[in-house]
């Protein structure tokens, strides 16, 4: 499971032309599922998107988790993710779950992270989504659940 975190201080979801979510300040969570991804990766990624201390302190200092800060989450189904470019112009996404394996899964993200105390919005997966965000910093994360980066 892969996931590009980005610190916002506001971003929304758009389905043909109305909103569907939004939220202020907080991470803003593309995640792509592949395949062979399971609970386990569902954890790893919840547990350290929670964890993240990307948000200033008082001193200035990036110390303070989403939940620390007091910042919700917003999780977008990105297949795209999982696009490999190695070969050729035109992207692979052989490696990209199922619709049906990667929905439930990215669900089962959403819970975990609920779970873990965070206020989550989401996107509609599979869905034609317009996302507007602001990025704050910028700050922007990548995560793995297989650790290849």
């Amino acid at each position: 499971m892969r996931a590009v975190i980005q610190r916002v201080t506001r971003a929304s979801v758009a389905v043909d032309g109305q909103t569907v979510s939004r939220i202020g300040r907080g991470l803003l969570v593309f995640v792509g599922v592949e395949q062979g991804d399971g609970p386990q990766d569902v954890r790893y990624v919840a547990e350290k998107t929670v964890g993240l201390r990307i948000f200033e302190d008082g001193a200035g200092k990036m110390n303070r988790s989403a939940l620390d800060a007091g910042g919700d989450l917003l999780v977008v189904s990105q297949f795209t993710l999982l696009g490999d470019v190695r070969r050729g112009r035109r992207p692979s996404f052989v490696s990209a779950a199922p619709p049906e394996i990667a929905r439930n899964l990215y669900a089962d993200l959403c819970s975990a992270l609920r779970e873990l105390g965070a206020n989550v919005e989401e996107g509609v997966f599979q869905a034609d989504m317009q996302v507007e965000l602001v990025n704050d910093g910028p700050v922007t994360i990548l995560l793995d659940s297989r650790r290849l980066f």
